[in-house]
């Protein structure tokens, strides 16, 4: 028997969450496309830089005796940039198919796994518990962060179809840099709470609740 003190939170904590297969298999492919996300924006930024590689590109041409201009070493380099913004684009649309999936797992899951359902349920433990509060409310702001995360999904989303689809359509091409501002601003609160999820878990997993990584592998069953 699990013993319950101010370290440990035992199995039959009502922290304890159980996870369907569904939910499971959607949550390790939407962690692996949005890293992967996260990667392309990193490596786009840094290493593939037409800015900098431009003159590398130009050097590179002369040292084997290849004279060309700022504007043309720009546009090879321009290319690397566009392969990996390629792959950058088709990533995303992985992302919308899973967020599409996200919702329809959410009409299929039983009611207990429900988004409204936990975050309802959060609320409760929290209007109920009469002893130190402070687990409760961490509870409960953990599922309202995870309706901001599927809100902030849903924006970057759409703003990434209307940068895909700005060529062909000119109003959306009018409206490049408004949409590009909204994209990059959810990009960097995604990535960011991404990230401090995996501090979250990593701290919380070495303190009490050492079930939350092995429920979403074998679902806590």
């Amino acid at each position: 028997m699990t013993q319950n003190n101010s370290n440990t939170i035992p199995e039959s904590s009502q922290f304890l969450q159980r996870h369907s297969v569904l939910i499971r298999i959607w949550h390790w492919l939407t962690f692996i496309i949005i890293s992967a996300l996260m990667i392309t924006v990193l490596l786009t930024s840094t290493l593939m830089n037409p800015r900098k590689n431009s003159v590398m590109v130009q050097d590179q041409l002369k040292a084997k005796g290849v004279i060309v201009t700022m504007e043309q070493a720009s546009s090879v380099a321009r290319e690397f940039e566009d392969s990996m913004w390629n792959v950058h684009k088709h990533l995303g649309y992985g992302l919308v198919f899973l967020f599409l999936a996200r919702i329809l797992i959410e009409f299929v899951a039983p009611g207990e796994e429900k988004v409204y359902s936990r975050v309802k349920k959060a609320s409760g433990l929290f209007k109920n518990h009469e002893g130190n509060n402070s687990e409760y409310m961490h509870f409960i702001w953990v599922k309202r962060g995870y309706l901001l995360f599927y809100t902030f999904i849903f924006i970057m989303i759409i703003t990434g179809i209307g940068l895909a689809l700005e060529h062909d359509v000119s109003s959306l091409e009018k409206m490049h840099r408004a949409i590009k501002e909204v994209h990059s601003f959810c990009q960097i609160f995604i990535y960011g709470f991404v990230l401090l999820h995996l501090f979250g878990v990593i701290i919380i997993e070495n303190r009490n609740a050492k079930a939350i990584v092995s429920g979403m592998i074998n679902g806590n069953k």
